[in-house]
């Protein structure tokens, strides 16, 4: 029950849907720096963890401490969002779904596509469930990523997980007529799913740029929390 309440209390679920969530092959968050990518992408994989589903985070910007750091905090997020929970329940829980999730920390000239294919296949090696959700957070989309796109792309269809990815826009540059940041633009044939985070006075504005038939929809959720606003 408490799963089913927190799941539908997520802004992922409000503005995308959580089955939708992994209806695609890549996915994205767009925002300005500081606005909260990393923190929206947690609350999308909040909604696969509280599926029983398994989910692999990956970072090029955060430390696995604070990995883990920004997913006790968006957990915290949603229990406060739903009203008074028995803390004994809500830590209960967090510690039966907490394990599906695995962190892993890179930087720039660590960051491999091999490494991860290499540790996807050692889920299959030892016959254990795959992840259904990959997050990478922090790939500089303002330089040529043809490249690492084409070895994901080929990676999700191997593997059949879904890919969201974070994408750092920049107040002075212009949006397409489509409204999309450049750094969308220059790679819209690979993406099927994108929201775009836009502050607005004391509020946040989730913009459904990419997802079919939601696509242009806009949600309001609370800056500090990310919940949805009411």
């Amino acid at each position: 029950m408490l799963k089913n309440d927190l799941i539908l209390r997520s802004p992922a679920e409000k503005t995308l849907g959580a089955d939708n969530i992994l209806d695609g092959q890549f996915g994205t968050v767009l925002s300005r720096a500081g606005v909260g990518k990393t923190g929206f992408l947690v609350q999308i994989a909040l909604t696969r963890l509280l599926c029983d589903e398994k989910v692999l985070h990956i970072s090029l910007s955060d430390t696995i401490e604070k990995i883990t750091v920004r997913y006790n905090e968006g957990y915290a997020n949603l229990i406060d969002s739903i009203g008074y929970v028995d803390a004994q329940v809500a830590e209960r829980l967090w510690d039966e779904i907490q394990h599906h999730k695995t962190g892993i920390a890179y930087n720039e000239s660590t960051f491999n596509v091999t490494k991860i294919r290499d540790y996807l296949n050692s889920f299959k090696g030892a016959d254990l469930v795959l992840p259904t959700l990959m997050i990478i957070d922090g790939l500089d989309f303002d330089t040529d990523l043809s490249d690492i796109l084409s070895q994901l792309k080929q990676l999700q269809q191997d593997f059949g997980i879904c890919i969201w990815f974070s994408m750092q826009s920049h107040r002075e540059e212009p949006l397409n007529e489509n409204g999309y940041p450049v750094q969308l633009e220059n790679y819209d044939m690979l993406f099927n799913k994108a929201v775009f985070l836009v502050a607005e006075e004391n509020k946040l504005q989730a913009i459904v740029l990419k997802d079919g038939d939601r696509t242009d929809q806009k949600f309001l959720l609370e800056p500090a929390t990310l919940m949805p606003s009411e």
